[in-house]
């Protein structure tokens, strides 16, 4: 038997208030240059990896123990920071998607409208605050 998909089973009608399409299109050139902003930060944080990882294979002559884990510890802290910027790149990009859909500003779980604080908080969420608190109790 099928199992039912979670994602829409609370989900309200799809029927959405129109936005303008002035508002639309204010939404999207603003998701679009943080999407630009956060690709240059990437490409930045990418460039500077391979720098520092170059000067490290040509200045670690001679390193003991400690200097070796302090610098594998820089390198996956660099890494990490790069992949988050590019968690954040997708979720903007996800956020384009669901406007160009007619599913912007509406909670992926429940249906109910996104408070406009919120997007302007944090323009790529998906859920509103009673979503996203309780699926961060869990």
């Amino acid at each position: 038997m099928a199992k039912p998909d979670t994602r829409t089973a609370g989900r309200k009608s799809t029927a959405k208030s129109p936005r303008s399409a002035a508002e639309t299109e204010k939404i999207r050139a603003a998701l679009a240059a943080r999407r630009d902003e956060l690709r240059a930060e990437y490409d930045h944080t990418l460039s500077e990896i391979t720098e520092l990882q170059r000067d490290r294979l040509t200045d670690s002559a001679g390193d003991d123990p400690a200097d070796t884990g302090a610098r594998t510890f820089e390198r996956e802290q660099e890494i990490s920071l790069a992949n988050n910027i590019l968690e954040r790149i997708t979720q903007v990009e996800r956020a384009l998607e669901r406007l160009d859909e007619g599913g912007y500003g509406w909670c992926e779980r429940c249906g109910n409208p996104i408070p406009v604080e919120r997007l302007a908080a944090f323009p790529s969420a998906t859920l509103c605050v009673t979503c996203k608190q309780l699926e961060e109790r869990r």
